[in-house]
């Protein structure tokens, strides 16, 4: 067992324990906090909770009132809710002065050191840019110290609101509480003090002290901890704070009277999903910090459904799919027909139907709605315009849904049943029914083999002999506009058109260095893979991306890939927020093979949705060995398929849920050469055969201008070559 996961399964054993037995604990009169005007006392409780929250703020007062202060009242009398700040309606612009949205990875390190990094011109240079949870969780606490700094208390506690009060609670406060000094005036000797925190810094606790002062960084957690009156002033006045919260207030530390508690006597829970988002952890995989990854796989779950949903066109049907689609439903829209055997299983409530959610269909009217409300008993309708007729069926099974309505995610979640996101309400525009298409064989069909696919909401399992997707209109249907330049060969690559990559991956044992790029005499260029030690990785490689990211065009490069076992070869486009891909790989166990691979993960940039890792491969045979010689790669990605070129001939082929929904957010376009994690997957390195090289012809990316009505769409990029 990887004793990580050890770990983290007794931490949670433990966390799981305290907090069950903490109805246990007979002792519930908590001396310290006081309804009264004792100076000796804490005299108010914060807790920072979001309006879409109620359900923490009724919880943690349920909590609180477990205990009584000194005078017997419950301690909800001394509470104070501070309506948090909500990442989803932050405003674009920002007072500079209060907040600066970004900090460096050298504040990172100097919180939490890591032994592969050093804090050096490199790492101070390295910005990182903050979350918009991170943002709206340091701004509501930014708030509450204003609070405390212009009220009457001396003090206060300030709780996120996903906290418990373990076993000991009490005992253990008034053990800290009595080791506070006091002043002539009644003012405590601190500025701050840690009741819940975790310790990552080199502190050596000593014996027997219920109260310790911090002067060097190293605690993370601000979920609980007292701040007096003259401490929240001292903060305020070393505003703007850069980075997450807990990380700045470390950076305070020098300046500031810092105590913890001997341990930490609150505790975030374990068992609450966080709906955070941490900006420092894409740039600890990308210099070489995480060496692993646990795949991020989506979990079943039970679904009130199928759910229908009708309207007239411009009444935001297309992203009420989309928001049905990020809820976890598989959900089909925007057409004109449903395939026979779809539309009669779900007209007579038979089981085996490919979707859950089907909105803006147009052979699902009123009518058919009350058929379909009849034989499936859990069905639920949303409906987008006053005009359509509601079925005849009980009021809760029926939403009015309006589109101008400001905070749709509280209307649909609560109607589905589903928890409310922390990611933005999409804004697609309606596309409205599209007709399907007859398919047309591919002229050069190729042998290929699908691998086991990811399992997700947005992935129709390949079981199905008769499924093909939707054939809807492509491009070949309509002449789209390709504009752009050349590169003229023997140039260098054009900053900030392209870049050689500096990172990694945790499932990449090699680190990419632009050294590793290199221009021959015939004018092509190699990407070296070799035998290097580096603080983080043992090899090192080369990588090539784009500078901008790109929605939809063809993207293609004429390679020899690398044939050493163990090592990959990579054409591809990717995003992460939410996380699409489209691939070609070559392994280098096998190059008369090519891998192609789709990822889908739903919503508008920003959405922490990034499920999958495996994809939907499929492997593709050749007819010849890739490896031998220089040919064209290239994939054509279109808003309605998605097509995989070899020297200009298609050899398959993804339309529309064939097996996923095309990716629609704009993509960054890579090539690399990279060592594999997985033996399984790529093969054992062969040590004998490197340094090895991808030799690299040409590349180039064409996007298109597209003004068909059946399409987005799309700002023209320029073409580039090499």
């Amino acid at each position: 067992m990887n004793m990580l996961t050890f770990a983290d399964f007794k931490e949670r054993f433990a966390h799981r324990l305290r907090v069950r037995t903490r109805v246990l604990d007979l002792r519930q009169r908590a001396r310290v906090f006081s309804s009264g005007d004792e100076s000796d006392s804490l005299q108010r409780i914060y807790v920072i909770n979001l309006d879409r929250k109620p359900d923490r703020w009724s919880r943690l007062r349920r909590e609180l009132d477990r205990f009584r202060d000194r005078h017997g009242e419950r301690l909800s009398f001394i509470v104070r809710r501070f309506s948090a700040i909500d990442a989803r309606y932050l405003k674009s612009e920002r007072d500079n002065a209060t907040l600066i949205p970004s900090f460096t990875l050298a504040d990172q390190l100097t919180v939490d050191p890591n032994p592969l990094l050093v804090v050096d011109d490199q790492t101070r240079a390295r910005k990182i840019k903050m979350t918009r949870q991170e943002i709206a969780v340091a701004l509501s606490h930014i708030e509450v110290w204003k609070l405390i700094a212009d009220g009457d208390v001396p003090s206060a506690l300030v709780l996120e609101d996903d906290v418990v009060m373990p076993y000991g609670f009490v005992r253990n406060l008034e053990e800290t509480w009595s080791a506070v000094e006091f002043s002539s005036e009644g003012v405590a000797n601190f500025d701050l003090l840690y009741l819940a925190y975790r310790d990552v810094g080199a502190f050596v606790s000593p014996q027997d002290q219920a109260l310790m002062r911090r002067k060097d960084p190293g605690l993370w957690e601000a979920s609980g901890y007292v701040v007096t009156r003259e401490g929240a002033r001292k903060l305020l006045s070393r505003l703007p704070m850069h980075g997450p919260v807990d990380l700045w207030l470390n950076l305070q530390f020098s300046d500031l009277r810092v105590f913890t508690a001997a341990r930490p006597i609150i505790e975030q829970r374990l068992d609450e999903p966080s709906t955070n988002s941490y900006s420092v952890l894409p740039v600890l995989s990308q210099v070489g910090v995480i060496t692993r990854e646990k795949p991020l796989v989506t979990t079943a779950k039970k679904l009130r459904g199928p759910v229908i949903a009708l309207g007239d066109s411009g009444t935001g049907l297309t992203a009420l799919a989309k928001a049905l689609s990020m809820s976890g439903y598989t959900c089909c829209s925007d057409l004109e027909t449903l395939p026979a055997l779809e539309q009669k299983r779900l007209l007579t409530g038979r089981r085996g139907t490919l979707f859950n959610a089907y909105v803006n269909i147009g052979t699902i009217d009123s009518q058919v709605a009350a058929i379909i409300a009849k034989s499936n008993p859990d069905a639920l309708f949303i409906l987008t315009s006053p005009s359509v007729e509601s079925p005849d069926i009980h009021p809760d099974r029926v939403l009015k849904f309006d589109d101008a309505a400001r905070d749709k995610w509280a209307v649909l979640s609560d109607f589905i049943g589903t928890a409310y996101p922390s990611f933005p309400y999409p804004n697609d525009p309606d596309l409205g029914q599209r007709p399907e298409i007859d398919r047309i064989p591919l002229a050069d069909s190729r042998t290929s083999t699908n691998h086991k696919f990811d399992k997700s909401p947005w992935t129709l399992s390949p079981t199905r002999e008769d499924w093909n997707g939707f054939s809807l209109v492509s491009l070949s249907s309509h002449p789209a506009a390709v504009t752009g330049v050349n590169w003229a060969a023997g140039e260098t690559l054009t900053s900030p058109i392209w870049k050689l990559r500096d990172d990694t991956f945790p499932s990449n044992l090699s680190l990419f260095s632009p050294d590793n790029f290199n221009e021959t005499r015939d004018g092509s260029a190699l990407l070296t893979f070799q035998e290097e030690t580096t603080p983080v990785r043992e090899f090192t490689s080369a990588a090539i991306a784009s500078g901008g990211s790109y929605l939809y065009g063809r993207f293609s490069a004429t390679l020899r890939p690398s044939n050493v076992p163990g090592l990959i070869t990579g054409i591809f486009l990717h995003r992460n927020g939410p996380r699409q891909e489209i691939d070609i790989e070559f392994l280098g166990k096998d190059t008369t093979k090519m891998l192609i691979n789709v990822y889908y993960n739903p919503g508008p940039e920003g959405t922490k949705l990034e499920y999958g890792y495996r994809g939907t491969p499929t492997q593709i045979d050749l007819g010849f060995d890739a490896a031998a010689d220089f040919h064209t790669y290239e994939i054509d990605w279109q808003p309605n398929v998605i097509r995989w070129k070899v020297d200009g001939v298609v050899v398959h082929e993804r339309t529309l849920w064939n097996p996923t929904p095309i990716p629609d957010q704009p993509l960054e376009f890579n090539i690399n050469l990279w060592h594999s994690r997985s033996i399984e997957f790529a093969g054992r390195l062969e040590a004998a055969n490197i340094p090895t090289t991808t030799e690299l012809r040409s590349f180039e990316v064409r996007t298109y201008t597209l003004d068909i009505p059946d399409f987005h769409t799309v700002k023209t990029e320029t073409v580039l070559q090499r």
